[in-house]
């Protein structure tokens, strides 16, 4: 267990080293510093040692053996970059849209899990081919399920350039504003 804790750790760090390095390309330095401290609690951080196996979330191995995760639960409760977090099914519209700061989040979250469990595997179309054959993509705002196929076909065709400030903040307004008489989405700030 303390092997697999140092191990899950390390794995943590590079994971947010890299979500903290393409936040700060992408305008939003300070969500790339607090990404993800969640793991840090016991809740997430002792069952994800227990669960930890190096290819990819020990929250699935734990939902396969289990059938759920307290892990996985907590994070998304404390972590508005997870679609989940935003996510009411009992809601009129179920799936809000998201913010842009915490949508560049989820943008440079999932790029960086991807880099962390593929490692040298890793290729700029990595992204766009985990994201379409992804299931439940329903629970995300169409605007923004939008917008994160966008931002993957890009970094897809110019690489990890796409991710910065200027770039990001047009895609995500572009989309935004392209549905603007559409009362569901006024509030975007």
């Amino acid at each position: 267990m303390i092997k697999n804790l140092i191990l899950h750790l390390h794995t943590v760090n590079k994971h947010r080293w890299l979500v903290f390095k393409l936040c700060c390309k992408a305008g939003i330095p300070f969500r790339g510093l607090v990404h993800d401290l969640s793991k840090f609690s016991p809740t997430e951080l002792f069952e994800s040692a227990k669960y930890f196996k190096g290819d990819k979330s020990p929250i699935s191995y734990c939902k396969k053996d289990k059938g759920y995760s307290n892990a996985w639960l907590h994070h998304k409760a404390n972590n508005k970059h997870h679609a989940q977090y935003w996510y009411d099914e009992l809601a009129p519209q179920k799936a809000a849209l998201i913010p842009y700061k915490y949508t560049v989040e989820m943008i440079c979250d999932t790029l960086a899990a991807g880099m962390t469990y593929q490692k040298d595997k890793w290729t700029k179309d990595y992204q766009l081919n985990y994201y379409l054959n992804k299931e439940h993509r329903d629970i995300l705002n169409p605007i923004i399920d939008e917008i994160l196929v966008d931002v993957y076909t890009k970094v897809s065709e110019e690489g990890l350039k796409v991710i910065n400030h200027k770039q990001l903040k047009k895609i995500y307004y572009d989309h935004v504003r392209g549905d603007k008489n559409d009362q569901k989405h006024q509030n975007i700030s």
